[in-house]
């Protein structure tokens, strides 16, 4: 059994192993599951889905930042490769600089890599869909 959140309602919702994740709808909305797509969060939203979800790539980003925006198409291109396997999150570090202190976030773009609700892996800068695809891969083993 795979548990998940709905990036619609925010509903945790179990999924059979026998299911395909793909194929999952929200028992409460009825909306998909995994729409490909990065989903922003606040620090409870994150908290909430470390619990939850068994792999978490999140952006820790901030407005003002010019890398990060411009890493922003390459992250969400990423989660369309990397769903359902990874759950793409977006966390903005201005408007929740408690979360973004709680992982020890430095500099910025910075991507972190929670598996079981653990940080796994952590890396900075600037990197295209490829790149972060194949790190995120790469870093799950």
């Amino acid at each position: 059994m795979t548990q998940t959140v709905c990036p619609h309602c925010d509903t945790t919702n179990r999924l059979p192993d026998s299911k395909p994740a793909l194929q999952g709808k929200c028992g409460r909305c009825g909306q998909p599951l995994y729409v490909g797509q990065p989903k922003e969060v606040t620090g409870a939203g994150l908290a909430r889905r470390m619990a939850a979800e068994p792999a978490l790539l999140v952006d820790v980003w901030a407005p003002w930042c010019g890398p990060c925006r411009a890493m922003a198409p390459n992250f969400a291109a990423a989660a369309a490769r990397l769903e359902p396997d990874v759950r793409l999150l977006k966390l903005n570090s201005e408007a929740e600089p408690a979360a973004a202190q709680r992982f020890n976030v430095s500099s910025i773009p910075a991507l972190l890599l929670i598996k079981d609700g653990q940080v796994a892996a952590r890396t900075a800068g600037l990197m295209s869909a490829e790149q972060i695809v194949g790190w995120a891969r790469q870093a799950l083993g």
